[in-house]
């Protein structure tokens, strides 16, 4: 194993044991599948997420407020892959307004690749909107009822002054630390759903390695999974600490 790794740190990540070729371009391909599904999810789940959490935190209490909070807890409890199932009939079979399949015809533009991703993407949106929403909900709330915003209040600035000044760059704090954990589930994680919707990538390619007890590929996809998950978080805490100056006074000396 020490000398396999030696080589990997290279880019040799040795030959595949079931398609007696080398496992580097396997990888590669793999891994920009998955990344193009984890844009998509990140394209919806954003706006959708946050935007629900910010709209719940200023209207704490309300009607609006209880609605994004019930809808967020009832997408979140139901499982992926039933989800995916569900949505799979409704719009790919019934109404047949989105393909069934989440691979791309050879050749396809980026339009028209992106449109076979959009069924893939729902069932993860549906899933993570609802814990987003309430993780920037939770930001906004506090950050609402902290001194500064009661400070920036008297000074005479309007209310979208302070917002977006004072209270957003506060709020989404946790909010950026859990994206950075969830795009690196997404690059790599996706084991189900990418098997449900037939794209080969990275989670599907480590699923179908271990069936066939293809140790180098298998090897391979784990150190990349592993590596993808360390430099997500490395950019999360890296973007909390831009957007946090307490972060930065306390990781000096």
């Amino acid at each position: 194993y020490w000398r396999w790794f030696s080589a990997a740190l290279t880019g040799d990540f040795g030959t595949s044991l079931s398609m007696r070729a080398p496992v580097g371009p396997f990888v590669l391909a793999s891994l920009g599948r998955s990344a193009a599904l984890a844009g998509i999810i990140l394209l919806f789940l954003v706006p959708l997420g946050v935007g629900a959490g910010i709209v719940a935190g200023l209207n704490q209490g309300r009607l609006v407020d209880r609605l994004i909070v019930l809808a967020g807890v009832s997408f979140g409890i139901v499982p992926d892959f039933v989800s995916g199932l569900l949505l799979l009939l409704v719009f790919g079979l019934w109404l047949n307004w989105l393909p069934i399949t989440g691979a791309a015809p050879e050749g396809a533009g980026l339009w028209t690749s992106g449109c076979y991703l959009i069924l893939p993407a729902l069932p993860l949106v549906l899933n993570l909107a609802g814990y987003l929403a309430r993780m920037t909900r939770a930001g906004v709330i506090e950050a609402l009822a902290a001194d500064y915003t009661r400070t920036a209040t008297l000074k005479g600035l309007n209310r979208w002054q302070v917002i977006l000044r004072h209270v957003l760059p506060n709020a989404l704090t946790p909010t950026i630390a859990v994206l950075a954990t969830q795009s690196g589930y997404m690059l790599g994680g996706l084991v189900v759903i990418e098997a449900l919707f037939g794209i080969q990538g990275l989670g599907n390619l480590v699923l179908n390695a271990a069936k066939a007890r293809d140790f180098p590929m298998l090897e391979a996809g784990v150190l990349v999974m592993a590596t993808i998950f360390v430099l997500s978080a490395a950019m999360g805490d890296l973007v909390q600490a831009l957007l946090d100056p307490r972060q930065r006074r306390r990781a000096s000396p």
